[in-house]
């Protein structure tokens, strides 16, 4: 990486400054997020930390920052190769001299990087779990001449069983405690309910941790669930209104990743693979590109994305259900994490449960697997606001800004209040038709039963002869799936087995001797694959996504005072879209050169906050959103001319 012919920082030169000067000194922003000051100063006191914060967040600002700060090393555990090379470049282009020691150093590297530790020009020194277990790099540490003054673990959670990816290496962390007695320990991760704070305040031996959990609502991010009917096609419908956009769409298993991937690019998608069954040369390039902008979409398993800095995910897409709320979350978690608009869409299918069920048997835990798993198809098939569901699963009480008022956050909400309608009649001919097949057969089956339906099996087995046969021709075949899932959340049926074999439940029965009126919220008059959530979603992705050239994404940043504020170009500004243009082109030039992701010269809000402001000299390039003194010094005149040039 080339930051030879760049300005540097002095290792030493923030040593007992305050925060606030570090973080627009080094990083371009005038105030502190939420919980990201308290951290910091908790820190610099000594204290050990637990801080649970969002992707995109801000954590490792409460590290960085403190580390500049202090006397000493902060070793950072990090659990990725890609998310050590991505800090550590995005800090060397911030002037910041930072290593990371793992395999892929080559040892003359490597024995660059320790004598630069050795010598006092390194605060910050990334290591994985494994890594650190070696007895080489433990004693590198233990060297007298090298102080230790704060061990930060990211992705903490992964120390807990109870944690959506446990890692075993994690395990021996802990030991360290007893390498370094005096060093600060803080633990940051994105998703933690209180098992997982518990077991990663135990299992790091924490002493008597600080804790502090922010927000888990990523307000910037759409949440949208459809029934998987034809899931290739869902995707290309929701591709087409998302042309352009960078994304990952997160499938269980390889054949799937490689299936999807090969229609998408046999249909003109720029999009690659990602899983465990590629060459390590071919999976670490994929990731590359990818995070480079060279692709615009990359298709993966679970194994993707962990720790990937990348903050311009504009959309992740679950092609089928995850094993667990905190999984969906921490993947849903890497769209938008610039805090511009992105969205998370999840196709659910019935089938995904039987599927994930299998894997079970293999287990550690089979009964802790399907309640994670039951929580997760809870969330699915709910028909209330799915923000408030996700938040409530980690104990939090949504509570909307005037924002997010304005902007619906899903698309139950965006829905609006579905009128109540009188099923009555419909349900009983559902109840009847699986109760006359004697409750052995699955949805599709029993709906085509009521549609009518000529096939083979059907006619064998006599099924066009019973009474429900051709009866249930109001409703779509999608509009009878959507009512079965409401049927179920309603506990009026539930499915059962290995083939999700549907049986209609006590209440259903009641309900269907007494005939007893069913008043439900559903759309009758929709014949369309979407429901009406859905369709109104995509009706109104422009409050969420740009879909023409001129309409530039919305965010909000509170003025204060003399506060640096980041603004957004107006939809008529033509030479606003002239600057973004060339600065963009610039952008991935620069970082060509410099041999990183274009995100690291600096990313998408600062682009637009650039474009809006078009500063004219160097004094006004400090009232750019995210530009510190570094990267004014290292990038302004390029910049600058690039304005010029569109004025």
């Amino acid at each position: 990486m080339c930051y030879n012919n760049y300005v540097k920082i002095n290792a030493n030169t923030f040593e007992g400054a305050a925060p606030e000067l570090v973080l627009k000194t080094v990083f371009g922003y005038d105030s502190f997020r939420l919980n990201q000051k308290e951290i910091i100063n908790e820190v610099l006191k000594g204290h050990d930390v637990l801080a649970i914060m969002p992707t995109g967040g801000g954590k490792s600002i409460c590290y960085q920052i403190p580390a500049l700060i202090m006397e000493g090393v902060t070793i950072v555990v990090s659990p990725l190769i890609s998310l050590m090379q991505d800090q550590v470049s995005a800090l060397e282009a911030s002037g910041i001299h930072s290593v990371f020691l793992n395999s892929t150093l080559e040892w003359e590297e490597y024995r660059s990087a320790v004598d630069d530790i050795r010598a006092g020009k390194v605060k910050l020194v990334y290591v994985s779990p494994e890594g650190l277990a070696t007895g080489k790099i433990r004693d590198l540490f233990s060297d007298g001449a090298i102080k230790i003054t704060c061990v930060t673990i990211d992705e903490a959670h992964c120390v807990s069983q109870w944690g959506h990816d446990f890692r075993p290496d994690y395990m021996e962390i802990g030991a360290v405690r007893n390498i370094f007695p005096e060093a600060t320990m803080l633990a940051l991760t994105a998703t933690a309910t209180e098992q997982v704070r518990l077991d990663i305040v135990k299992n790091l031996k924490m002493k008597k941790p600080a804790v502090f959990v922010s927000s888990f609502n990523r307000s910037n991010i759409f949440l949208e669930v459809q029934a998987r009917r034809n899931g290739f096609n869902q995707v290309v419908d929701f591709l087409e209104k998302h042309k352009d956009d960078s994304g990952i769409i997160y499938c269980y298993s390889r054949k799937q990743v490689d299936e999807l991937t090969e229609a998408l690019d046999k249909m003109g998608y720029s999009v690659l693979s990602y899983h465990a069954g590629l060459r390590d040369d071919v999976r670490a390039n994929n990731q590359e590109l990818f995070i480079r902008d060279e692709v615009q979409i990359i298709v993966a398993t679970i194994a993707f994305g962990m720790g990937i800095d990348k903050p311009n995910v504009r959309f992740v897409i679950n092609y089928d259900l995850p094993k667990s709320v905190e999984e969906y979350y921490q993947e849903i978690g890497r769209a938008g994490r610039d805090g511009l608009p992105a969205t998370a869409l999840l196709l659910y299918s019935g089938a995904d449960i039987h599927k994930l069920r299998y894997f079970f048997e293999d287990s550690a835990d089979p009964i802790k697997s399907e309640k994670l798993l039951q929580k997760m198809v809870a969330y699915a098939t709910s028909r209330t606001c799915r923000r408030k569901s996700l938040l409530a699963y980690f104990g939090e009480k949504y509570q909307p800004s005037d924002e997010e008022e304005k902007n619906c956050c899903c698309d139950i909400c965006s829905a609006g209040q579905i009128p109540l309608a009188d099923l009555t009649i419909p349900v009983q001919k559902l109840l009847s038709c699986i109760l006359r097949t004697y409750e052995r057969y699955g949805s599709s089956y029993i709906i085509d039963i009521l549609l009518g339906s000529h096939q083979k099996r059907i006619i064998e087995n006599g099924h066009d002869n019973i009474s429900t046969w051709g009866i249930g021709k109001e409703l779509s075949k999608d509009k009878w799936f959507e009512l079965i899932d409401l049927l179920i959340e309603e506990d009026y049926i539930r499915k059962e087995g290995e083939y999700n074999v549907l049986k209609v439940t006590y209440d259903g029965r009641t309900a269907l001797s007494n005939r007893k009126e069913i008043m439900l919220p559903f759309a009758m008059n929709d014949n369309s694959l979407l429901s009406k959530a859905s369709r109104n979603a995509n009706r109104n992705a422009s409050t969420w996504q740009p879909e023409e050239k001129k309409v530039f994404p919305d965010f909000v940043v509170v003025k204060k005072s003399e506060k640096i504020i980041a603004e957004k170009p107006l939809e008529s500004d033509e030479k606003a879209e002239q600057i973004l243009v060339k600065l963009r082109a610039w952008r991935k030039r620069k970082a060509d050169d410099m041999n990183v992701p274009p995100y690291v010269i600096f990313n998408d809000k600062t682009l637009y906050d650039i474009a809006a402001k078009k500063p004219k000299s160097k004094s006004d390039l400090f009232k750019i959103y995210g530009l510190g003194n570094v990267k004014v010094e290292n990038f302004g005149t390029s910049i600058l001319e690039v304005v010029s040039d569109c004025l």
